[in-house]
Order: C-alpha cells, then structure tokens, then sequence
C-alpha cells in the first residue's frame, strides 16, 4: 500500500475515534491515538527538513546495499545505534553492474554482468517501514538505460519517497574512464531532466498523454575539491549550476576533511547565484591506509596536520581517536557557521559517527 495512502487511512481512523470518545475512557483514547501515530510515517522533501528546521543543523546518514546474498540486517545494526540521533533522513546509495570474466568448463572465458549490491529501491521502503525515517535513494547513470531509470522512478513514486540524489556515477574498477550506458544518460544534469520531465508528467513513451506527475526532490552532487574530471574550479561550479537551473533543488557535498575548502566552495556558488542548501558531506577517517586510498579514490587532500598525527599512531586504537577527534572538530565548526545539515558517510566505521554525535548532541 502507498505510504501516503497508509498514513491517511490511520488519519481517518483517528478521526473517527474521536466521536467514540464519550463512551470510552480518555485514558484508553490516548492509548489508541499513541499506537496509531507511532505507524504514521511523516514523509517529507529534504528541502522540507531544512525549512522545518529553522536554522537549526539538521543530521544525515549514508549506508552501503549489503552485497548480494546478505541480510538487510546488516544495515540495520550499522543504524540501530545511530537512531537515537533522529537523523532527517537516509541515503541509500545505488551500485551500478560489474562485468567480470568467469572461466568455463572448456577452459575458456565468459564475460558476465553482474550487481554485487542490489536492492536501493527495497532497502529505502524497508528504512521507512522499520525506522519511519525518510529515505534518499540515489541514482546513477551509470550501467542503467533510461528506461531503467524511469521503470525506478515509477516505483519509488509508488511507495510514497519523493527523495531522489541524481548522480552520474563513477566508472566500473575495471574502467580508467567513464562510459555512458548505450541507451542511457552521460551526465548527471540529464538524469535532472529526466527526473523533472516526470515531475511533469512527461513519460519516455510519448504514447502517455495524460500521465501521473510525480513530485520528486532532486539533490545532486557537489565538489569542494572540484570534479577530478572538470578542467578548473570555475567550471566546475557553472556545470554546478547547470544541474540547480535544470531542477536540483539542493547539494550533499564530496566528503572534504578540511573546512575551510567547504566555506570557500559555499561562497564560490553564492557568487554564481547557487541559493539552494549546500550541504556537507563527512567521512571519518581511521586507518594510516586511508592516508593514500582516500585522496587515490575520492581525489580529495588530507591535512598535513592530520597526516602527521597519524602518521605517528602507534595502534588502530590511537589512529582512531585522531580521525574522531578531526570528526568532531569538523562537525563543531560547521555547526557553529549554521550548515543546514551534516551529512554522514558512516560506511566502515559508524562506531567514529557514533562517538561524535554523542558529544554533539
């Protein structure tokens, strides 16, 4: 049953109780009223969150599909704690097809395409069931057709999410390079049109003359460290803008360990007429090998001041209470300039996150 549909029947419920309540104890109603508004699950844009908030820092949390053949319970531990912080709402992301070389009886080679972690679109309606917690599914182009695409949208306008992060993706590890699906977009500013012509009621089919107008919440990526791919800053931000005028309505941020790179990329889309909410993305640091991974993978820095601390660790214990520390020296100054939102990668270590929130909140 669609969510919206779920919650109004609840409503309607409550509604009508209340003509019982002369023959029914008042203690007993609010029994009743309790249990039913504990199954209401409040389903609201991000942008929504951010009005609601008034000013106030709002929280996030990113989690990983399991891979396949695993337990959707392996999310939930990784949340379970993390709830007691009331986070806005969760991205889930999505995870686009490998292509692996599988060897054949006759001793030759099969190239198959396989999803190692399927499963954004269920795990976000089980997010919203389990916690009553808005859910952000992402959206690459990536290894998806556009039809694929549209055939997601459909069904997360189904189960009543109206959240969506529209992003490019990055190549398969098997690829230097970027390569657009035949039939899909190349870049992410495409995957925002396609997302709004559905707001629209604009279907591929152009046989659908009267189609059902979804009302999706667009979030795109954006790159305080710049795009590893954008030839300068500058243009970085114009193709930033590009995706804002074609009908993102906010920015999670890259993960940046150093403040002062976000504050700048903030005022650098203010000048560009950016106004929508930029909000920043975290990762906690915990090991001397994300030293070189981290700037490798994601083409971010790492402080030199966070470099040599580490670098000096003696244990995994002492490693990791140098990145939390840097976590929450991070999260007090962002609070402090009043971000909107501080958006988490918990992926690996929601323990650090955990940690931080505590002496946050």
């Amino acid at each position: 049953m669609n969510l919206f549909y779920h919650n109004y029947l609840i409503i309607c419920f409550i509604n009508a109780s209340q003509s019982l309540i002369s023959n029914i104890s008042k203690y007993l109603f609010s029994q009743i009223l309790n249990v039913c508004l504990n199954y209401i699950c409040i389903l609201m844009k991000v942008t929504e969150h951010i009005k609601k908030g008034n000013g106030k820092t709002l929280f996030s949390f990113e989690i990983l599909p399991p891979i396949k053949g695993k337990s959707i319970d392996s999310i939930f531990k990784i949340l379970d704690p993390l709830m007691e912080f009331k986070p806005s709402f969760i991205n889930v992301t999505y995870h686009r097809s490998e292509q692996i070389y599988r060897k054949k009886s006759d001793g030759s080679f099969e190239r198959v395409e396989i999803r190692k972690r399927p499963g954004t679109v269920g795990i976000c309606a089980a997010l919203m069931n389990h916690y009553k917690v808005d859910a952000v599914p992402h959206l690459i182009c990536g290894g998806f057709s556009n039809d694929e695409t549209e055939n997601a949208l459909i069904d997360l306008n189904f189960l009543g999410i109206n959240n969506v992060l529209a992003l490019r993706g990055d190549p398969p590890k098997n690829e230097k390079f970027y390569t657009p699906h035949h039939s899909g977009h190349h870049y992410a500013i495409d995957l925002v049109k396609q997302i709004k012509n559905l707001n629209r009621g604009i279907y591929l089919e152009s046989e659908i003359s009267e189609g059902v107008k979804t009302d999706f919440c667009i979030g795109v990526a954006g790159y305080p460290e710049k795009h590893y791919e954008s030839p300068n800053p500058d243009m970085d931000i114009m193709y930033l803008k590009n995706k804002i005028d074609a009908g993102a309505s906010y920015i999670t941020t890259q993960m940046f360990f150093d403040n002062k790179k976000y504050h700048q990329y903030v005022k650098c889309c203010h000048d560009a007429q950016i106004e929508v909410p930029i909000i920043p993305g975290l990762k906690p640091i915990s090991s001397k090998q994300q030293l070189s991974t981290i700037p490798s993978v994601f083409h971010v820095d790492i402080p030199s001041d966070l470099a040599i601390e580490m670098m000096k660790s003696k244990n995994e214990k002492d490693t990791e209470q140098i990145g939390e520390e840097w976590l929450l020296m991070q999260v007090k100054d962002l609070i402090k300039s009043g971000v909107p939102v501080i958006h988490f990668y918990t992926l690996g270590k929601p323990n650090m996150v955990y940690n931080v929130m505590k002496k946050v909140l």
